[in-house]
């Protein structure tokens, strides 16, 4: 297939793009390569994919007006992946309209070129975030998500109310991606992992947000790969049996279905600090601090609907996930 990826020089799109050029499809990758944080290390996930054939790159912002229209009447997708995104749910507090320029515009930019060249399904990045307030464990797709608690997470919930209108107006197969807290080789530097592992080799302090007591599903970024791509081969039907007088949010008569995608294994994160420690061979010096403003405490995903519908089987431990890391952040800086 011939696939739009955005967001192709990104910590979870560099990763599919290989993914799917590994069993021959073509990617036209698509990336802005911002400032938000170090492009080198967005030029440096790119560089073996150019390497690759069936990989071609276009430097583009998914809120451009003119030529996004014109990439998708020139390129012809069979089917997107839209991972491009302001990323980031402290960021939100600071820069608001960055988030409403690439996660709206862009992505009503997205909706519009797959509705006007018959594209055959979009996968898309929701988050976790959208549980917000929720506090029943594990978070499900049929549990509401309209009391976001950050400008980012009421994004993404935007993203999969536009994606149904559009499934519904128009047939467009879409579907929402909810990852929880992706981690691995290549990931984002403003992300715990990174923060954490760069402090403690460095001997420096890390900040413990809530004095410790957050608990994440921590989901190895193979896993979350290997879970896009089971999703983009599985298109959303209308479901049959949809009934109106009993709105469900994980499915509709539409032909739209919203999944969580995570590990189903919530970690403290102390215990995440300590495998950490374990593989810097480092003790960290932990400074405890109050949880900050859009945060959560907690978030732990069922992916039993994933499960169902795909076979996706997330298999890589804590431990594991995070080794691979170290050893991937030593050897790219040199340690």
């Amino acid at each position: 297939m011939k696939i739009l990826l955005t967001g192709a020089a990104g910590f979870i799109g560099s990763h599919v793009a290989h993914r799917l050029l590994g069993r021959g499809d073509s990617v036209v990758g698509l990336d802005n390569l911002n400032a938000y944080y170090d492009p080198q290390l967005k030029r440096d996930r790119l560089q073996p994919l150019t390497e690759r054939p069936g990989f071609s790159f276009v430097q583009m912002d998914v809120e451009d007006r003119q030529r996004m229209p014109a990439l998708f009447e020139r390129e012809r997708f069979d089917r997107v992946v839209h991972l491009a995104a302001q990323a980031g749910v402290r960021h939100s507090l600071i820069d608001p309209h960055a988030y409403i320029d690439s996660n709206i515009v862009g992505f009503t930019n997205i909706l519009e070129g797959c509705r006007h060249t018959g594209v055959q399904h979009l996968v898309y990045a929701s988050s976790s975030s959208v549980y917000g307030g929720n506090t029943v464990m594990p978070f499900s797709e049929h549990h509401g998500v309209d009391h976001p608690v950050s400008l980012y997470a009421a994004t993404k919930k935007a993203n999969e109310l536009m994606a149904h209108t559009y499934s519904h107006l128009f047939g467009l197969p879409t579907t929402g991606l909810r990852f929880f807290t992706v981690y691995g080789p290549w990931g984002r530097p403003d992300m715990a992992l990174f923060l954490f592992t760069k402090a403690i080799l460095a001997g420096e302090p890390i900040q413990v947000f809530n004095h410790g007591r957050m608990v994440r599903d921590f989901t190895y970024i193979d896993d979350i790969a290997a879970g896009v791509v089971l999703t983009l081969d599985r298109p959303p039907q209308p479901d049959p049996a949809y009934d109106k007088a009993r709105a469900d949010t994980a499915s509709s008569w539409a032909p739209y279905r919203v999944f969580n995608i995570g590990n189903h294994q919530p970690v403290q994160l102390m215990d995440f600090i300590a495998a950490i420690e374990r593989h810097t061979g480092k003790a960290a010096e932990k400074r405890l601090m109050d949880i900050q403003p859009g945060d959560v405490p907690a978030t732990y995903a069922d992916v039993s609907a994933l499960e169902q519908w795909t076979g996706f089987h997330p298999a890589t431990s804590i431990d594991d996930g995070v080794g691979r890391f170290v050893r991937w952040y030593r050897g790219y800086y040199g340690i």
